[in-house]
């Protein structure tokens, strides 16, 4: 299968990445390498891929894998209507992963317009070439923030999305209605996964297990913010991958709302949900250092709790999350005391 996989750099488009190059499939990537956190993990990814950093460094240039054959990488931004129109024009692909966004709660209280242009106008891009280039189906992540000020949990992918706290939560959720348009204008075939707090070996510098770590490793504070009283679903990285490739692999049935659209939206979480102070002494634990706590207020944009009903991926395609807290600790602060990690204190 000719896939074009978007956002190839981040944390979850590049472990997806291995997974579809390692089983044979021919890999468009594409990512634009930009500074929201610091790029060097980026071309560490990308190295870890199997493509040279120095050779992805040029946009537009073409570079082929050293471990995949079959696979190649683009440095370049879906924002680019024309440039986009160009790719889908020479490649012809049978499905689009698109795994690119500007992502970032907090960031987008006050960067508002780079959500605006990377998660609507790019992702409308998205939509527009598969339209205009007869792609058959797309995958499309969208976020756990959609559920915004939703109190009922597990949150179902049937509850209500209409109040989101974030304007990246309500670049998610607009994701989702232009992905639903599109199935039902021109049959396109479109699967949401709206994931839930993402962690594990190379994971994003601003999220809560690198800061933790890092500050840790430093003897530093660490900001622990609504008094430490928050819950969080977090979700391993190979789990992510799992029901991505599950989701991805069984699109043709998937991809069939109740209203006989080829559209439908699936949670990706762990469900099992754990207390922040019961995350950070997990960190403590596997890094053998105690940490040094500086309680805040609750954020602008964040929530208290976050827990996935994934019952839905179960029925459909058999997900099972694998990866408990302790382990998937340890295997973060394994990676990131390593010198796979080109951030380490």
């Amino acid at each position: 299968m000719k896939i074009l996989l978007t956002g190839a750099a981040g944390f979850i488009g590049s472990h997806t990445f291995t997974q579809l190059a390692s089983r044979g499939d021919e890999v468009v990537a594409i990512d634009n390498i930009n500074d929201y956190y610091d790029p060097r993990l980026k071309y560490a990814r990308l190295r870890e891929m199997g493509f040279a950093p120095d050779e992805a460094d040029w946009e537009m240039n073409i570079v082929a894998n050293k471990r995949y054959r079959q696979c190649q990488f683009i440095r370049m931004d879906i924002k680019d209507s024309d440039k986009m129109d160009k790719l889908f024009g020479r490649y012809h692909f049978d499905m689009v992963m698109n795994f690119a966004a500007q992502a970032g709660v907090r960031y987008s209280i006050a960067n508002p317009y780079t959500y605006s242009l990377s998660n609507l106008q790019g992702f409308l891009n998205v939509l527009e070439c598969c339209r205009r280039h007869h792609v058959p189906s797309l995958v499309f992540a969208s976020s756990s923030s959609v559920y915004g000020m939703n109190t009922k949990v597990p949150f179902s992918e049937s509850d209500k999305t209409d109040t989101p706290v974030s304007l990246y939560a309500a670049t998610k959720k607009a994701d989702e209605l232009m992905a639903h348009c599109y199935s039902k204008l021109y049959g396109l075939k479109t699967v949401g996964l709206r994931y839930f707090t993402v962690y594990g070996p190379w994971g994003r510098p601003d999220m809560a297990p690198m800061l933790f770590a890092r500050a840790i490793d430093r003897g530093e504070e660490i900001k622990v913010f609504n008094g430490g009283d928050m819950i969080r679903d977090f979700t391993y990285i190979d789990d992510i991958v799992a029901g991505t490739m599950l989701v991805a692999d069984n699109i043709d049935r998937l991809a069939m709302s109740p209203e006989g659209v080829s559209y439908n939206i699936f949670n990706i979480g762990c469900a099992h949900p754990v207390k922040l102070m019961d995350f950070i002494d997990e960190m403590e634990r596997a890094m053998g250092t105690q940490a040094k706590l500086k309680f805040m207020p609750m954020q602008p944009g964040d929530v208290y709790r976050t827990q996935a009903d994934v019952s839905k991926l179960e029925r459909s395609v058999g997900y099972e999350p694998r990866v408990m807290l302790h382990e998937g600790i340890a295997r973060f602060i394994e990676w990131y005391k390593s010198d796979q990690n080109p951030l380490k204190a």
